[in-house]
């Protein structure tokens, strides 16, 4: 299959904060299976966006004043893309810890599901042990309540159908947002699937911090 058959209306959101070292990396290897990519900065004092080396005509920035946290850039992006008419809508990391070679199995997924999710769990072996205790923890407690499963809560690489976004938008604007993603998508009624991806964790430190993170993710699980 052809990238531009895989593209098909297909809009990547990638939210970044001080990501000089891999953001042109990603956005030049995502650029091969989209149409169009929103990148947006929140608040990068690293010159990340001016690293970007690929067409102007191929994305947009949006520019965060100060940094306002990951959720709010999603919701941002994903805003963007709506507006945009974009049919399908990808999430990823700048960070390279998602790998863009995986875009085409989550879009042949999303075929057959509203919203699909990469699952890193198959494969731990480079996920640091406190991750793999926080995600399967969190994965377990939305798959009970739900009485769906949920087999990676913490994956940004995600697929959408458009037209159910706009009814998902998270409100808080810390890490918690994309499980307060899953929740409102799961009240819904919405057909959420799994992709399996690689682990991918290089030498580079985590923006997420352990306690605010269970703090946010607790406040959503119990509110939204």
């Amino acid at each position: 299959m052809s990238n531009s058959s895989k593209k098909n209306n297909t809009c990547a959101v990638i939210p970044f904060y001080n990501e000089v070292r891999t953001l042109n990396t990603v956005i030049e290897k995502v650029d091969q299976f989209v149409n169009h990519i929103i990148a947006v900065d929140d608040g990068s004092d690293d010159g990340s966006a001016e690293s970007i080396g690929i067409d102007s005509g191929h994305f947009t920035i949006l520019k965060n004043a100060v940094n306002q946290g990951k959720g709010f850039c999603l919701r941002k992006g994903l805003e963007k893309a709506i507006e945009d008419k974009y049919s399908r809508i990808l999430t990823i990391d700048a960070d390279m810890q998602h790998d863009p070679d995986y875009i085409p199995d989550l879009l042949t997924a999303l075929s057959e599901n509203d919203f699909v999710i990469g699952n890193r769990l198959d494969n731990l072996n480079d996920m640091p042990v406190h991750r793999i205790a926080s995600n399967k923890i969190t994965s377990f407690m939305l798959s009970k309540r739900f009485k769906q499963d949920i087999l990676d809560s913490q994956c940004g690489f995600r697929a959408f159908r458009s037209d159910i976004v706009r009814a998902i938008l998270p409100d808080t604007n810390g890490f918690e947002a994309e499980t307060e993603m899953i929740i409102k998508a799961m009240r819904q009624k919405y057909k959420i699937g799994f992709v399996p991806v690689p682990t991918i964790y290089g030498e580079e430190e985590s923006k997420m911090r352990n306690l605010q993170a269970t703090m946010g993710f607790l406040k959503v699980y119990f509110t939204v």
